[in-house]
């Protein structure tokens, strides 16, 4: 028979077969490949993930650069609306001033704000928050310049009512003045005195004090004036100006200066020469006699006609004429019926 290949004690079992390795080495292969699918479907999800990632994110730029731009407009509105309202011809107090200039701070920051190149949306959302405070203030402001306004306009209704009322009394003024000052001068003329019965006298006064009148002009060192003050009703007493005007033969008023002539005007403008101011004590309704003495430093009287003139009120109110003669001395023994 044949000899069968047992094993024996000089000859020990050998160990059990292994698997075959091309077993092994498809398991590895295919731990490898789902390996890389894996790797691959993560990268091919991560990327996805990115994908969507930057597509959110520019749809969020460009979601607030969309909103950015609609602030930047309202804004924009709300600042020519507040623009438009300044130019309002309006009388600006301290309360419209505080507000003008809270909404000019409000404004800068919201601008500030904008300007900024990434903004959040936080930032996007504070700038919304205060461009709605900022039209609530311009509407406030809007308010304020309206009251302003009917303020205004009632004010021009009240000033042209009381313009009206001013020139209506300044009418009546003017009036009442135009009549007072009418019967102030008619009291003013009524109260100007009237001078009468003139008695113009030459005086030959000698050295021991004596006086004689005399109409010889040579003899005559002085003129002795005198006239009367005629009743008046409506002048009150009191101390009243007289201007005495003396007029030489030759018509030349009589001025001198260191004997207290000087110059007066007339109602009518002019100015006058007068030799002598004379102040009377004058009592209302009385006549009264006024009477005073004109000495030249010289005893130069010629002969002829001397007017006088007295002005009172810058009226003249009466006047006088007297006659100084040439002495004439006959010799009797000149004559032939003496020779």
């Amino acid at each position: 028979m044949p000899s069968e290949n047992f094993p024996s004690a000089e000859n020990p079992q050998t160990p059990p077969p292994q698997p075959p390795k091309s077993n092994l080495r498809s398991f590895v292969v295919g731990a490898l490949i789902i390996a890389l699918l894996a790797t691959w479907g993560y990268i091919i999800w991560d990327k996805n993930k990115t994908d969507e990632s930057l597509a959110l994110k520019d749809k969020e730029i460009t979601t607030a650069v969309s909103q950015k731009d609609t602030l930047r407009a309202q804004l924009d509105e709300a600042t020519n609306r507040y623009d438009d309202l300044k130019t309002e011809d309006v009388k600006k107090d301290s309360t419209i001033d505080a507000a003008s200039k809270e909404i000019a701070d409000k404004k800068a920051k919201i601008q500030s704000l904008l300007n900024k190149g990434n903004i959040t949306k936080e930032e996007l959302a504070q700038a919304k928050t205060m461009i709605a405070s900022l039209n609530e203030d311009i509407d406030g402001y809007k308010s304020q310049v309206d009251s302003l306004k009917a303020a205004n306009t009632q004010l021009t209704v009240e000033k042209q009512q009381v313009t009206e009322q001013r020139d209506v009394a300044q009418k009546n003024f003017d009036s009442t003045q135009q009549v007072v000052k009418q019967k102030e001068d008619v009291i003013d003329i009524g109260s100007t005195l009237h001078a009468s019965n003139f008695n113009i006298t030459g005086i030959d006064q000698k050295s021991n004090g004596k006086e004689k009148e005399t109409e010889n002009a040579k003899k005559v060192n002085k003129l002795r004036i005198s006239f009367d003050l005629d009743e008046n009703l409506i002048a009150e007493s009191g101390t009243k100006t007289l201007y005495v005007c003396i007029y030489s033969p030759d018509g030349k008023p009589i001025s001198v200066e260191e004997l207290g002539s000087g110059t007066f005007s007339t109602r009518d403008g002019d100015t006058k020469s007068f030799t002598q101011k004379i102040d009377v004590n004058y009592t209302q309704a009385k006549r009264q006699t006024v009477s005073f003495d004109w000495k030249q430093k010289k005893n130069n009287f010629s002969i002829g006609d001397y007017k006088i003139e007295v002005y009172n009120n810058g009226f003249k109110i009466g006047e006088g004429v007297t006659h100084l003669k040439k002495r004439w001395i006959i010799w009797i023994v000149d004559l032939p019926y003496f020779k």
